[in-house]
């Protein structure tokens, strides 16, 4: 069974997912990658994003499909050199969601030296639940979230143990890239990344409310 409550963005012609890769000391030292000094930054297609009412297939090509639970941001503002002081006003809502990779392939490519896409940007590799609408009140705290998997809690993230707050991410990406009405931003994974397979039920927390259920097919 499949079930996804999500709201996605209308201009999905146009839009960006931006992924933060290890923004959580602990993910980083579990996979044994070097701390950052500023946010890494990757792209995923707007392929990636799951729809609504679309199954999700365990992908052919891999033997060792990994979930990775974390925020995820909508953009709700365009933008281009963001400063972080500034940098709340160009979001407005805030969920949890699932960047998955096939963790053998993102090995081989990176023994070689070679770009990430393949194992991170394939068609329905990002999960995005339900939207929660953002208030200064909100953001000004540490926010809390989860995923299980089959029942059992395998995940838990605290905002505040990110490397690089929101603001700093956003900041740091628009230096590069414009930012625009729809963009989802991933703001990385805390500890606790593991295997799923067919059959494995997901589900997120967004605090103690329920943003996404999805099984692996």
């Amino acid at each position: 069974m499949f079930r996804l409550f999500s709201v996605y963005p209308n201009n999905l012609k146009s839009m960006k997912i931006f992924c933060v890769g290890r923004n959580y000391a602990e993910h980083a030292n579990e996979l044994n990658n070097e701390i950052p000094s500023e946010p890494v930054i990757f792209l995923k297609p707007k392929s990636a994003l799951i729809q609504p009412g679309v199954h999700f297939y365990y992908p052919e090509f891999s033997n060792e499909l990994h979930y990775e639970a974390e925020l995820v941001l909508r953009i709700s503002k365009n933008g281009k050199y963001v400063p972080a002081y500034a940098a709340s006003g160009y979001y407005n809502a805030i969920t949890v969601g699932i960047d998955f990779t096939a963790r053998d392939i993102q090995q081989e490519l990176k023994k070689k030296g070679l770009p990430w896409e393949k194992a991170k940007a394939w068609d329905n590799s990002a999960l995005a639940g339900e939207w929660i609408e953002t208030t200064p009140a909100m953001i000004k705290k540490p926010i809390h979230f989860s995923m299980q998997l089959n029942g059992e809690t395998v995940q838990t993230g605290d905002s505040s143990n990110m490397l690089f707050s929101f603001e700093k991410i956003i900041a740091n990406i628009t230096q590069y890239f414009s930012i625009n009405i729809g963009d989802l931003i991933f703001t990385g994974t805390p500890a606790g990344v593991g295997e799923c397979v067919v059959g494995d039920e997901l589900t997120g927390f967004f605090e103690n409310k329920q943003v996404f259920a999805l099984t692996v097919k």
